[in-house]
């Protein structure tokens, strides 16, 4: 009965928000906020039932498809050429202030949470780590504001979970091999998903990308078809990968990237899926975020945790911006302004999902997690509301390039 209800809810939810978005949007209420609501309405918290656990396999399943397509269409979006041109201030956010911030988060986590083993203070550093630019989509689609700048942050948001999934993998890894009495072999384990993933997803879309462009030539394809093909090819590079032992989310995010840099026309493609199909995925993982992990941290809500939570957003994360970049000629207003916007969103909430998947058992460790989920709670909240504020603001004083 219980799954009859999430359905209706969901399909309800689509249509209520679907014909009030944008007037939804004037009060400064996302999509993310409305269906986490809705998530928590239908949770043991308002109904009742029985919690739904992390594990549960309809929670896998779509944890493991919008990892994919949120890895592959932020992959095929990077357009190499552009990125050549316009790198320096993204290149200062994933190659300076991301380690800054994860190293930043894992002392300061130290701080708060002393009893937690070296290794759990690391993983939830980087569950944290990436940023999603859908909490805040107005930032990054107002083009009031300077172009160079949404750029900085949405190639920004692109990248950085795909920097920073390998990491958390070895970590996951090390906890594994801890908890198994051994570590030998991690390491090569570890090289082999990456290298393999990355060789399989590489082949994949850059082979994918070659028919397509050849059938287009020959006008064999429908039209329709498009849209479908990328996405496919996601999921073949993830289970082509996982056939040979690499890790298919990395072979998804390469597969994304080759596909996108050898046909500009897949690459629209995607675009068009991510913003529609893949929003909805997107949207369900957030309803699933208010169904699962709302009812979950709450018995492990501390001072120290709430405390966190709100570093985490604000002194965690601009303080290594506002450093990494340096002696450019940018003002503290803009460099606030990127350092605020970087939301805890859709990858967080799969890396949480990811990490319980791997290890198993996370008894004695429940506070890492609920640490995380009450950041990504807040993150929905307060960045959903500031975006379109701020960034009127942030638009007045900075004028948009001609």
């Amino acid at each position: 009965m219980h799954e009859h209800l999430t359905i209706l809810g969901i399909t309800l939810v689509i249509l209520g928000y679907g014909y009030f978005s944008k007037l939804f949007s004037k009060y400064n209420i996302s999509g993310p906020m409305v269906f986490t609501a809705v998530g928590i309405l239908l949770s043991s918290l308002v109904l009742g039932n029985k919690a739904v656990d992390f594990n549960a396999e309809a929670v896998q399943i779509v944890a493991e498809i919008a990892l994919i397509v949120v890895l592959f269409s932020d992959a095929a979006a990077l357009d190499m050429n552009r990125l050549k041109a316009k790198w320096r201030l993204p290149t200062r956010l994933l190659f300076v202030a991301l380690p800054i911030s994860i190293l930043f988060t894992y002392f300061t986590a130290q701080y708060f949470f002393p009893e937690e083993p070296a290794l759990y203070l690391l993983l939830l550093a980087l569950i944290l780590a990436p940023t999603d630019a859908a909490l805040g989509k107005v930032v990054v689609s107002d083009k009031r504001i300077p172009e160079t700048i949404r750029n900085t942050i949405n190639v920004e948001s692109g990248l950085n979970d795909g920097i920073v999934f390998p990491v958390l993998l070895t970590v996951l890894a090390l906890i594994a091999s801890n908890g198994s009495g051994s570590s030998e072999g991690w390491f090569s384990y570890i090289v082999q998903q990456i290298s393999i993933g990355a060789i399989a997803g590489a082949f994949i879309g850059w082979s994918g990308a070659k028919l397509s462009q050849f059938t287009i030539k020959k006008e064999w394809i429908e039209h329709q078809y498009l849209n479908l093909i990328p996405i496919a090819l996601a999921i073949l590079s993830f289970y082509f990968a996982e056939h040979f032992h690499g890790n298919g989310y990395i072979a998804a995010f390469f597969a994304g990237l080759f596909l996108g840099n050898t046909s500009q026309t897949l690459r629209k493609n995607v675009e068009e899926f991510a913003e529609s199909e893949g929003e909805l995925l997107i949207m369900i993982s957030f309803l699933v975020f208010g169904l699962v992990f709302v009812p979950f941290m709450l018995p492990y809500l501390t001072l120290n945790t709430w405390i966190f939570a709100l570093l985490s957003l604000s002194v965690l994360r601009m303080f290594p911006i506002i450093l990494s970049f340096g002696y450019f000629k940018m003002d503290l207003g803009t460099r606030l302004f990127i350092g605020w916007f970087g939301p805890r969103g859709i990858a967080s909430i799969l890396y949480i999902l990811v990490a319980i998947h791997k290890l198993g058992n996370i008894e004695g460790h429940e506070q890492i997690f609920a640490v995380a989920s009450l950041t990504i709670l807040l993150s929905i909240i307060l960045h959903g509301l500031s975006a379109q504020p701020l960034a009127i603001r942030y638009a007045k004083k900075h004028k948009a390039e001609p």
